[in-house]
């Protein structure tokens, strides 16, 4: 299957909540804090294609942090099939789920694309700078209640929620019973990423990346064999 062909996969995004997320083969969502690091070409364009279907990207503060995010750019015929297919014109604003307010200068980097601060009344009311450069999305007293989140997005006309995690923002979507479709990616790697304080314990350097040796599908399971590339995989 082509790259192209991999994206047409992904055309037709739910009204509702889209995750789109990557994890590694022992089950790491990071590798030194960033997702990066298990991705390759393939999914990030896959990523941005993705972000082409959305009317808004949701994320965790800690993973805008982690990754630097800045607004979300398309391309040209992006653009272009966005306004073909549901008459819009606007690029997707970035969505911050915070507590804090914590986020990185990155994400104002174009002063004409307000990110969305998904906070508490607590945190704007104590914060009243944060309504400066962002628009803030109040769902929530003390703790941020991503179902009313949610509703209110779609109440604006943002129907296509295409989130980017991180892991404990999928904890809660997944908990509240908010996921409408998942969009997995299996990097084909190791990343040894839970600490141990025992001592002597290695760590690694960079993801060990494995080869595919089949991928079979049988009701709805799929089953993945990965092995050590130079490695015979037939058995």
């Amino acid at each position: 299957m082509t790259p192209d062909e991999l994206v047409a996969l992904y055309r037709d995004p739910p009204d509702g909540v889209r995750v789109n997320m990557i994890m590694s083969l022992d089950g790491a969502a990071e590798f030194g804090g960033r997702a990066g690091p298990l991705s390759d070409a393939n999914d990030q364009d896959l990523l941005l294609a993705l972000r082409g279907y959305a009317d808004v990207v949701l994320v965790g503060a800690g993973t805008v942090r982690a990754e630097g995010y800045g607004p979300v750019r398309l391309t040209a015929d992006q653009c272009v099939e966005r306004w073909e297919r549901w008459g819009v014109e606007s690029v997707p604003p970035i969505a911050v789920v915070t507590h804090t307010g914590r986020v990185p200068a990155s994400l104002f980097a174009a002063p004409a694309q307000r990110p969305i601060l998904v906070t508490t009344a607590h945190l704007a009311h104590a914060h009243p700078e944060l309504h400066e450069h962002a628009d803030l999305l109040i769902a929530g007293d003390t703790a941020v209640d991503l179902t009313a989140a949610v509703a209110a997005l779609q109440t604006k006309g943002m129907r296509r929620i295409l989130c980017e995690g991180g892991p404990t923002l999928l904890d809660e979507l997944v908990a509240d019973d908010l996921v409408d479709e998942m969009c997995l990616t299996i990097s084909p790697t190791l990343a040894a990423t839970a600490e141990t304080d025992r001592p002597g314990a290695h760590t690694l350097t960079a993801p060990v990346r494995l080869a595919l040796g089949h991928v079979v599908t049988v009701e709805d399971y799929v089953y993945l064999r990965y092995v050590r590339p130079g490695h015979d995989a037939s058995g």
